[in-house]
């Protein structure tokens, strides 16, 4: 997979000590984004989804993993294969995208690893980054227009239900 980066033990990402996952591409160009070195799909380094598990379980004060990126939905099924070993060791899972919620659901119908990941998704932070609603007082989110969602209960109801904050 293709990865711009990861930070152990960031407390930025959600709630509790994340391992946060930056994934390398993305196609939304957001103005303003705090990454835009992640945006070239050339960019970054290849590492195995295997040696991310293994630095991923390597802490054991680790509560969860985020993915950020970049845009984890354009490599869903690898994300997917790494959520799935983070809930099999009792971690959860957060997610980034500037792609909505209603978007990836309709993503999936294409992509079925998108739905993949969603069903290991515990939180979802969705929406592009808008500078002009960018505000230093949202908690886990950069722009007013993101939403965080509580993924299973969204996918149960088949709709959004905003989570918390």
């Amino acid at each position: 997979m293709r990865i711009a980066g990861m930070i152990q033990d960031s407390i930025v990402d959600g709630p509790g000590f994340r391992f946060t996952l930056f994934t390398q591409g993305c196609p939304h160009d957001c103005e303003g984004c705090h990454n835009p070195e992640t945006h070239d799909f050339g960019g970054g380094s290849e590492m195995s989804t295997d040696e991310i598990i293994r630095k991923l379980l390597s802490n054991p004060l680790t509560d969860g993993i985020t993915f950020s990126g970049g845009e984890p939905f354009e490599q869903a099924g690898d994300c997917a294969v790494i959520a799935k070993a983070a809930r099999d060791n009792g971690l959860n899972v957060w997610a980034y995208s500037g792609y909505t919620f209603e978007e990836l659901i309709k993503k999936a119908e294409k992509q079925p690893e998108v739905m993949d990941l969603l069903k290991l998704t515990d939180v979802l932070v969705d929406g592009r980054f808008i500078l002009a609603q960018r505000s230093l007082s949202l908690k886990w989110r950069g722009s007013a227009n993101q939403r965080i969602l509580d993924v299973p209960k969204s996918l149960a109801a088949g709709q959004t239900e905003l989570h918390g904050e």
